[in-house]
């Protein structure tokens, strides 16, 4: 599995679709989850996030699904296999933080940062 594959195949573990911010379908319906897609290398950690998006009158089912990706990583990290190596995922900081949307008032958008280092030689 690639770094890229590995940042798709975490962020769509939780359920609901999930795109690279850049590549989001026009015709996307929300509930779904957008992520920044950074690679490096060993010794480098990159410092990404993820959106977590839903229209509704609350938060609390997208706070349900904050909470799960908060559990996927756990107290500490969580370790995915790649093809040259492995992925380390930790908790940034702020693990979360709720935003608004200008737009639509019923947009609900949970900001999701994480700290990735790569253990791979390229």
């Amino acid at each position: 599995m690639t770094k890229e594959e590995a940042l798709f195949s975490f962020w769509s573990g939780f359920g609901l679709p999930a795109y690279d911010e850049l590549t989001v379908p026009k015709d996307a319906e929300l509930p779904y989850i957008t992520y920044e897609s950074i690679t490096d290398s060993l010794g480098f950690t990159a410092d990404m996030s993820g959106s977590i998006w839903y229209r509704s009158t609350d938060w609390s089912d997208i706070d349900s699904k904050k909470d799960e990706i908060a559990a996927s990583i756990g107290y500490g990290h969580k370790i995915i296999k790649i093809d040259d190596g492995y992925m380390y995922i930790t908790k940034g900081t702020p693990f979360a933080q709720r935003m608004s949307d200008d737009t639509d008032d019923m947009i609900r958008r949970v900001l999701v940062n994480l700290n990735v280092e790569y253990l791979t030689a390229h």
